[in-house]
Protein backbone atom coordinates (compact mmCIF):
# COMPACT_ATOMS: atom_id res chain seq x y z
CA UNK A 1 0.00 0.00 0.00
CA UNK A 2 2.77 2.44 0.93
CA UNK A 3 4.59 1.80 -2.37
CA UNK A 4 1.40 2.59 -4.31
CA UNK A 5 1.31 6.02 -2.67
CA UNK A 6 5.05 6.75 -2.95
CA UNK A 7 5.36 6.30 -6.72
CA UNK A 8 2.59 8.75 -7.67
CA UNK A 9 3.91 11.27 -5.13
CA UNK A 10 7.41 10.98 -6.58
CA UNK A 11 6.06 11.43 -10.10
CA UNK A 12 4.03 14.43 -8.99
CA UNK A 13 7.08 15.98 -7.34
CA UNK A 14 9.22 15.40 -10.44
CA UNK A 15 6.55 16.98 -12.64
CA UNK A 16 6.36 20.02 -10.36
CA UNK A 17 10.13 20.48 -10.50
CA UNK A 18 10.09 20.19 -14.29
CA UNK A 19 7.40 22.88 -14.48
CA UNK A 20 9.38 25.22 -12.21
CA UNK A 21 12.61 24.80 -14.19
CA UNK A 22 10.72 25.18 -17.45
CA UNK A 23 9.12 28.43 -16.33
CA UNK A 24 12.49 29.78 -15.21
CA UNK A 25 14.01 28.95 -18.59
CA UNK A 26 11.09 30.57 -20.41
CA UNK A 27 11.42 33.71 -18.29
CA UNK A 28 15.08 34.00 -19.29
CA UNK A 29 14.14 33.57 -22.96
CA UNK A 30 11.53 36.35 -22.73
CA UNK A 31 14.11 39.08 -22.09
CA UNK A 32 14.49 41.64 -24.84
CA UNK A 33 17.86 41.93 -26.62
CA UNK A 34 18.92 45.05 -24.69
CA UNK A 35 18.21 43.43 -21.32
CA UNK A 36 19.97 40.22 -22.35
CA UNK A 37 23.06 42.22 -23.35
CA UNK A 38 22.97 44.11 -20.06
CA UNK A 39 22.71 40.88 -18.04
CA UNK A 40 25.54 39.31 -20.03
CA UNK A 41 27.71 42.35 -19.28
CA UNK A 42 27.02 42.04 -15.55
CA UNK A 43 27.71 38.32 -15.56
CA UNK A 44 31.18 38.80 -17.06
CA UNK A 45 32.38 40.63 -13.94
CA UNK A 46 33.52 39.42 -10.53
CA UNK A 47 31.45 36.64 -8.97
CA UNK A 48 32.49 37.22 -5.35
CA UNK A 49 33.09 40.13 -3.02
CA UNK A 50 35.80 40.34 -0.37
CA UNK A 51 33.70 41.15 2.67
CA UNK A 52 36.46 40.58 5.24
CA UNK A 53 36.46 44.28 6.23
CA UNK A 54 32.68 44.48 6.49
CA UNK A 55 30.93 44.15 9.89
CA UNK A 56 30.25 40.58 11.00
CA UNK A 57 26.48 40.96 10.52
CA UNK A 58 26.97 42.06 6.93
CA UNK A 59 29.39 39.17 6.40
CA UNK A 60 26.69 36.79 7.64
CA UNK A 61 24.16 38.44 5.31
CA UNK A 62 26.62 37.96 2.43
CA UNK A 63 26.49 34.23 3.09
CA UNK A 64 22.67 34.29 2.82
CA UNK A 65 22.95 36.38 -0.37
CA UNK A 66 25.51 33.97 -1.85
CA UNK A 67 23.54 30.86 -0.98
CA UNK A 68 20.07 32.05 -2.01
CA UNK A 69 20.86 34.14 -5.07
CA UNK A 70 23.23 31.63 -6.69
CA UNK A 71 20.38 29.09 -6.88
CA UNK A 72 18.86 30.88 -9.88
CA UNK A 73 21.60 32.99 -11.46
CA UNK A 74 25.28 33.83 -11.28
CA UNK A 75 26.23 36.03 -8.33
CA UNK A 76 28.10 38.25 -10.75
CA UNK A 77 24.72 39.53 -11.99
CA UNK A 78 23.75 41.47 -8.84
CA UNK A 79 27.37 42.12 -7.85
CA UNK A 80 28.12 43.96 -11.09
CA UNK A 81 24.67 45.36 -11.78
CA UNK A 82 23.95 49.05 -12.06
CA UNK A 83 21.60 48.84 -9.09
CA UNK A 84 22.91 50.90 -6.21
CA UNK A 85 20.10 52.68 -4.37
CA UNK A 86 17.97 51.05 -1.67
CA UNK A 87 14.73 51.21 -3.67
CA UNK A 88 16.41 49.56 -6.67
CA UNK A 89 17.58 46.70 -4.44
CA UNK A 90 14.19 46.45 -2.78
CA UNK A 91 12.39 46.05 -6.13
CA UNK A 92 15.00 43.55 -7.37
CA UNK A 93 14.82 41.40 -4.24
CA UNK A 94 11.02 41.40 -4.17
CA UNK A 95 11.00 40.31 -7.81
CA UNK A 96 13.38 37.45 -6.99
CA UNK A 97 11.35 36.45 -3.91
CA UNK A 98 8.27 36.07 -6.11
CA UNK A 99 9.99 33.75 -8.60
CA UNK A 100 8.78 30.15 -8.34
CA UNK A 101 11.16 28.06 -6.26
CA UNK A 102 13.35 30.97 -5.13
CA UNK A 103 13.20 29.84 -1.51
CA UNK A 104 13.86 33.41 -0.35
CA UNK A 105 11.83 34.04 2.79
CA UNK A 106 10.91 37.49 4.06
CA UNK A 107 13.74 37.23 6.62
CA UNK A 108 16.24 36.15 3.97
CA UNK A 109 15.07 39.02 1.75
CA UNK A 110 15.77 41.53 4.53
CA UNK A 111 19.28 40.12 5.05
CA UNK A 112 19.98 40.22 1.32
CA UNK A 113 18.64 43.78 1.13
CA UNK A 114 20.79 44.92 4.04
CA UNK A 115 23.86 43.32 2.48
CA UNK A 116 23.28 44.82 -0.96
CA UNK A 117 22.51 48.30 0.36
CA UNK A 118 25.57 48.23 2.62
CA UNK A 119 27.82 46.85 -0.10
CA UNK A 120 26.62 49.36 -2.69
CA UNK A 121 27.23 52.24 -0.28
CA UNK A 122 30.84 51.08 0.13
CA UNK A 123 31.89 49.36 -3.07
CA UNK A 124 29.67 51.34 -5.47
CA UNK A 125 29.92 54.66 -3.64
CA UNK A 126 30.64 56.63 -6.82
CA UNK A 127 27.55 55.15 -8.48
CA UNK A 128 25.41 55.79 -5.40
CA UNK A 129 26.59 59.41 -5.24
CA UNK A 130 25.92 59.95 -8.96
CA UNK A 131 22.40 58.52 -8.68
CA UNK A 132 21.66 60.55 -5.55
CA UNK A 133 22.85 63.73 -7.33
CA UNK A 134 20.22 63.11 -10.06
CA UNK A 135 17.41 62.14 -7.68
CA UNK A 136 14.59 64.45 -6.67
CA UNK A 137 15.21 65.99 -3.24
CA UNK A 138 12.63 63.80 -1.46
CA UNK A 139 13.95 60.61 -3.12
CA UNK A 140 17.52 61.58 -2.22
CA UNK A 141 16.59 62.20 1.41
CA UNK A 142 14.71 58.89 1.60
CA UNK A 143 17.58 56.90 0.03
CA UNK A 144 20.16 58.51 2.30
CA UNK A 145 18.01 57.70 5.34
CA UNK A 146 17.72 54.04 4.29
CA UNK A 147 21.47 53.75 3.73
CA UNK A 148 22.14 55.40 7.10
CA UNK A 149 19.66 53.03 8.78
CA UNK A 150 21.47 49.96 7.41
CA UNK A 151 24.85 51.34 8.48
CA UNK A 152 23.61 52.23 11.95
CA UNK A 153 22.37 48.65 12.38
CA UNK A 154 25.70 47.03 11.49
CA UNK A 155 28.49 49.57 12.09
CA UNK A 156 29.41 49.17 15.75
Amino acid sequence: MLTKVKVPMLLLGAAALALIWGSLARAADQLDAETKARVERFEKGAATINVSKYPSGIQANYEVFSQKCSQCHKLSRPINSDYALPDEWSRYIKRMMNKPGSGISRGDGKKIYDFLVYDASVRKKTMVDAKLAKAAPAEKTEAEAKIKEVHSTYDK
